[in-house]
């Protein structure tokens, strides 16, 4: 779901950019990842690509393999402050593979152990608070995703 627009003195992603947007939009604040892609992707200057994940999968490595920096954007249980938080993610030394859980760490590491690359990248935890089977977020997952986005928005532009 990538798409090119024009720059218009608006924050950018550049090019060898990926984001990937996790979680599931049916169950109120674990869609906060596509949310945040949804809102990016109408106001950035997209030069990067933006990707949709229920889940990470072991074919996004080789995705991952093919860019300079990844950004894994994904809901959390429990408290962050301001509601979110962004820190670099590094390649996971061990772990175990199941068809339910690859956290960004996993992924990272079959890209450098299969293909070779090791692109720098973040992660950027939302604070959900409401995992019922429903459309639409909390109140609160609002919030803190507008906090995300701003954090964003200042941290992006300082990139430059």
């Amino acid at each position: 779901m990538s798409e090119d627009r024009p720059n218009e003195n608006r924050p950018g992603l550049e090019p060898g950019t990926l984001v990937f947007g996790i979680g599931n939009s049916g169950r109120s604040d674990d869609g906060l990842g596509w949310a945040f892609l949804d809102r990016i992707q109408k106001e950035t200057a997209l030069g990067g690509q933006l990707e949709y994940r229920y889940q990470l999968q072991v074919e996004d490595a080789a995705l991952i393999s093919g860019v300079d920096r990844v950004i894994f954007i994904d809901s959390y249980r429990g408290d962050l402050p301001n509601g979110f938080q962004w820190t670099p993610c590094e390649p996971m030394k061990e772990f175990a593979f199941t068809t339910h859980v690859l956290p960004p760490g996993a992924v990272l590491s079959l890209c450098r152990d299969l293909y070779g690359k090791s692109p720098r990248a973040n992660t950027l935890m939302v604070q959900g608070v409401c995992w019922d089977l429903q459309i639409g977020m909390s109140p609160e997952a609002e919030r803190h995703l507008e906090n995300a986005l701003q954090f964003f928005r200042s941290y992006w532009q300082g990139e430059s």
